[in-house]
């Protein structure tokens, strides 16, 4: 299972309206820095694409962003399960959704809230929105006008329409269920299937799964009246009169007696578990109603132990969610411009998230989802949200089944490239200081933070505790931190406090202390004063004895200081001599780790070596694969001085080292990081101008390189990281914020799960 995250009604607030009031914006794309780049952006250039337009409408695809802009078109009449609220109090979920399209599948969108109930009206609309859209995502239409909608816009327009309520959770459904019967090895023209509630996603499972082999007969559809049957005349309408059935069953729980399968898109606690009992062996139960579904999976197990059971929740395996398809869906029918999104893409979209299941989970999804191992079986039916491999299998597929069922204006030859196409889509910096906490949340630590007594420390423990990463751990004064902490209007709860000088450890860290530096100029009372005065030695002998499993620090001391009781304590890695400090520097569509910037001031060939060497560690936790750049004021030799030969020397080290491992240099930031210039003047480069690590020459250029990306380049800074050390200890930049606390405190429980499983 799934962290379960409390998300209250201030957080959510706060969230929307923090900043930039919602949760979009729109950028530009091209320069406007000069007076020319306006000219060619506004009058008097942009006539000429304007007028080649005109000429031939396809060419709105090349010169504009229609091609990859979707509208979320909404009246919010059946909002999440909220109801009828109306447009505008709609217009947040619209805004997320077009968040999740841009995260999964760098789709852009624009919301569009129609203040109307007349569903000629939202056609209307949509028919003279078409110029300016590549397709169009239906949202939050109650049913059955959305039906109706769909299928007028399908008939008018020439870009594909979607209505995901429908056709989302009947697609992730579909192929759970193909995959459940596969399972228990039960044929899916054989079962016998009920389908609870018929609204728009339901009527839309019922047709889809019929389409992928369920018999029409062998289901029985119900809604809040009972069993659809031939003759019923109340509450019905064409869309429920499709699936009446001749039969005797009036109720729910008879339709249940019998029953392979339940798919439920209703509401919670429609489902008993004397139905449960009352199915066919291995019972398939898939209770979607959100946020409680109809039944939930440990009632079910109370009285099937033969049930395989999915929700929508991500809280329990076997989550039915539509991220797992809208994206990947309009991904593949954008790229290959799409008329409409047919049965067979819909299907191609069962079938690719069916067969993805059945794959070898990567260790980084896992990891995301705090398990050793997924593996396709009874608790893992379909894929997780979050992988992503979904963009580059579900998308290929659904721009084939577009090409071969003859919708598609574009056809692609080349699925290799187009798969790389999609992966460069997705930033691994856009999503990566979440990446680092989701990461944390699965492996909570306990992190110790020597400077206890400061109110940036205790507002970051309390969010820490919040995150459900770790156990915070303040060492100071109690009654001086419970003054702050109420000043700050801070709650403790989950938080630590542990004063060095009244410790019942003190004793025996003490002695502990005066063991390891006692030829190093401290005495017995010397170990003492160090232990309560300076309280880093503390925190590094409660990470030595166990009592905590990372340490961060900083804040309040220049660096020097804060590190020197580190490297006095901490033993290294094993194989490295030295330790260096480096920041993971995130921006809109690039990240880089930059070394060393905080310890080593001149490095030897040897130390930047081990500099590079580290860093690559530290990437290769979040599954990067290192590119390596050596950076100097030179270009492979171009000046003959004794750096150069330092770095050259180091790059051989590393390839001795790790013969795997892209890295190459001596070269210059831009050379490092700017493609045109490696491709043209260096092609014989290993760096192409991607570099994602960068390591200085010296302390100097790498502290003033990264504080300049930092303030000027507008970048997320994260660390420094200190590398090198067998245990998680790292120091802030002094007078860091509370949500850069955070972070490195992140990071630290990250890395010090993988050093404690080492």
């Amino acid at each position: 299972m799934g962290v379960k995250q409390k998300v209250t009604k201030e957080e959510a607030l706060l969230y929307h309206s923090s900043g930039r009031k919602g949760k979009i914006e729109v950028v530009p794309t091209k320069p406007t820095l000069t007076q020319k780049d306006l000219s060619l952006a506004y009058s008097p250039g942009v006539a000429h694409p304007c007028l080649e337009i005109e000429q031939n409408p396809e060419l709105a695809y090349e010169y504009t962003a229609k091609g990859n802009l979707v509208a979320v078109v909404s009246n919010g009449t059946a909002v999440l399960g909220l109801g009828d609220i109306g447009a505008l109090a709609g217009k947040p979920v619209m805004e997320g959704k077009g968040v999740l399209f841009k995260r999964f599948a760098d789709v852009d969108v624009f919301d569009i809230e129609l203040n109307s109930k007349n569903p000629d009206d939202i056609i209307k609309a949509c028919e003279l929105l078409e110029p300016t859209f590549g397709g169009i995502n239906l949202e939050d239409i109650k049913a059955p006008d959305c039906f109706y909608i769909e299928e007028e816009l399908k008939k008018r327009l020439k870009i594909p329409v979607f209505h995901d309520d429908q056709h989302g959770t009947a697609i992730i459904a579909t192929a759970a269920l193909i995959n459940a019967l596969e399972i228990i090895n039960k044929k899916i023209d054989q079962v016998k299937v009920v389908i609870n509630g018929a609204g728009a996603s339901a009527i839309a499972t019922g047709n889809l799964i019929i389409k992928a082999g369920v018999k029409r007969e062998n289901i029985i559809l119900c809604d809040t009246k009972g069993v659809i049957y031939k003759g019923r005349v109340e509450g019905m309408n064409k869309y429920k009169e499709a699936f009446a059935v001749e039969t005797d069953k009036r109720t729910l729980e008879e339709a249940m007696d019998g029953a392979d399968v339940f798919l439920g898109l209703s509401v919670k606690g429609a489902v008993t578990k004397n139905m449960v009992k009352l199915m066919a062996r291995d019972p398939i139960i898939m209770a979607m109603a959100n946020p409680d579904p109809e039944i939930t999976p440990e009632e079910v197990y109370e009285v099937r132990g033969d049930a395989i059971v999915a929700t929508g929740r991500s809280d329990y395996p076997n989550q039915v969610n539509n991220v797992l398809g809208f994206p990947f869906i309009f991904r593949g029918a954008l790229d290959v411009r799409a008329t409409q999104i047919n049965e067979e893409m819909k299907l191609a979209a069962v079938y690719a998230l069916a067969n993805l299941a059945k794959q070898d989970v990567p260790e980084s999804v896992c990891r995301a989802y705090g398990v050793k191992k997924l593996e396709f079986g009874r608790d893992y039916l379909i894929p997780k949200p979050f992988d992503p491999r979904a963009l580059t299998t579900v998308a290929p597929a659904v721009a084939k089944a577009a090409i071969d069922s003859g919708v598609a204006r574009v056809i692609i030859t080349d699925w290799e490239k187009y798969k790389d196409q999609l992966e460069a889509r997705l930033s691994v910096a856009r999503e990566f200081t979440r990446q680092i906490i989701q990461r944390a949340r699965f492996t909570p630590k306990k992190i110790v933070f020597p400077e206890g007594e400061y109110e940036k420390i205790i507002k970051a423990a309390a969010k820490i505790v919040e995150e459900g990463f770790g156990t915070p751990i303040l060492l100071g004064d109690k009654d001086t931190i419970l003054k702050i902490a109420e000043k700050a209007n801070v709650n403790l709860d989950g938080i630590e406090i542990v004063c060095p000088g009244s410790s019942p450890n003190l004793d025996k860290y003490a002695q502990q202390l005066f063991k390891m530096r006692q030829r190093k100029g401290v005495t017995e009372v010397e170990a003492y004063r160090l232990l309560t005065k300076i309280t880093n030695y503390y925190g590094a002998l409660m990470i030595l004895n166990g009592e905590a499993d990372c340490l961060v620090t900083g804040y309040s001391r220049d660096y020097g200081n804060s590190v020197r009781p580190l490297l006095e304590t901490i033993p290294f890695e094993k194989d490295y001599k030295t330790v260096s400090g480096s920041y993971f520097m995130i921006f809109k569509d690039r990240l880089l780790l930059c070394a060393d910037t905080t310890v080593n001031l001149n490095p030897t060939a040897e130390q930047l070596a081990q500099i590079a060497l580290q860093s690559a560690d530290t990437v290769e936790k979040f599954d990067i694969k290192p590119k390596i750049a050596m950076l100097n004021f030179t270009n492979f030799g171009s000046v003959k001085c004794e750096r150069v030969k330092v770095i050259q020397d180091a790059i051989k080290l590393v390839k001795a080292k790790r013969p795997d491992i892209i890295i190459d240099g001596d070269m210059q930031a831009d050379t490092a990081t700017y493609a045109p210039i490696a491709e043209e003047a260096f092609p014989f480069s290993e760096i192409k101008g991607d570099a994602n690590i960068l390591i200085f020459p010296n302390l100097e250029s790498g502290n003033i390189a990264y504080k300049l990306l930092y303030r000027v380049g507008s970048g997320t800074a994260i660390g420094p990281i200190l590398q090198g050390f067998k245990k998680s200890v790292h120091v802030l930049q002094r007078g860091s914020d509370v949500h850069e606390i955070v972070y490195l405190a992140a990071y630290a429980v990250v890395d010090a799960s993988i050093k404690q499983n080492i």
